[in-house]
């Protein structure tokens, strides 16, 4: 169900049995925790995968603006894409790189872009 804070539209728990439901909270658990904990303990984390041009940029734009990153790797195209589908469906962002900063899911390459050029990053970075 969407809300004002998440207009997306999901599937409550109340739609899902007992079973997905824990389907769901174990999925690829042990790689989840691995980012989450990530996401909590550094400032800056990319998540991605080898061989995807967009995340090697974002990594590029990062180390170009002396901005220290924990950088995590799942596979590649056709290696541990169910890794990163676990990834995708725990933070809700579709593609790779992956890319957070003080705890907050930013978006990917475009996003991190725009963040460096309008001076939003370094803002929270600050914070």
């Amino acid at each position: 169900m969407a809300t004002p804070s998440n207009p997306r539209p999901l599937l409550g728990d109340e739609h899902t049995s007992d079973h997905v439901r824990a389907q769901i909270a174990n999925f690829h658990g042990t790689i989840v925790t691995e980012v989450s904990t990530a996401v909590e303990r550094d400032a800056v984390v990319v998540v991605g995968m080898a061989t995807n041009p967009f995340v090697k940029k974002a990594r590029k734009a990062l180390a170009a603006a002396n901005i220290e990153f924990t950088y995590l790797e799942y596979g590649s195209y056709t290696k541990q894409w169910k890794q990163r589908l676990a990834i995708k469906l725990w933070s809700g962002w579709p593609t790779y790189p992956q890319v957070f900063v003080r705890g907050s899911l930013i978006g990917g390459f475009q996003e991190l872009e725009a963040a460096l050029a309008d001076g939003s990053l370094a803002t929270r970075l600050a914070a």
